[in-house]
């Protein structure tokens, strides 16, 4: 099957499609529960652009339509740590691609991904409890979920894999 998405690191040069992802309510309604205005959006990019660094081909990333480079969203697969074994997945696509089954691809991406990564062992992500069809995708691609609890004052849902 032909693939539909690709994904590649932001660059310094990529903030405009973040905060245009990050800015809308509806996105991440099920994120932070608000839109992100632009000062904070601009120091979670820089936060965003130095994960980067700490690892090659780990980090964040835009994820690209293939048959028309546009940009669809943002997809994780962080690290806290040089070193680490247990990397965090997450992603978040712009309203016009929900539905798609773009996060269904993005999450085995993403997964595939991990698995070349010799010391990561684990796998975790983290939800909001209520978004069911992010908790659909990532039990589908055999993630279990550890606990329900509050993460920095709002609801969640932290999910694990080992690899």
């Amino acid at each position: 099957m032909e693939k539909r998405i690709y994904l590649e690191k932001y660059t310094t040069m990529d903030f405009d499609n973040y905060y245009k992802l990050v800015s809308d309510e509806n996105v991440m309604a099920m994120i932070t529960e608000r839109a992100i205005p632009l000062e904070e959006a601009r120091n979670n990019y820089d936060l965003l652009l130095s994960n980067n660094e700490l690892h090659q081909s780990l980090g964040n990333f835009k994820v690209i339509e293939a048959s028309t480079n546009k940009f669809m969203g943002s997809a994780a697969l962080r690290v806290k740590e040089k070193n680490a074994t247990e990397a965090e997945i997450g992603y978040m696509f712009l309203p016009v691609y929900w539905g798609k089954r773009f996060g269904s691809e993005v999450a085995k991406l993403l997964i595939e991904k991990a698995k070349q990564e010799t010391q990561i062992i684990k796998l975790t992500a983290i939800i909001d409890p209520n978004n069911t069809a992010s908790r659909k995708i990532l039990i589908n691609n055999g993630f279990i979920s550890e606990k329900v609890c509050e993460i920095d004052g709002l609801p969640g849902e932290i999910l694990s894999m080992k690899l």
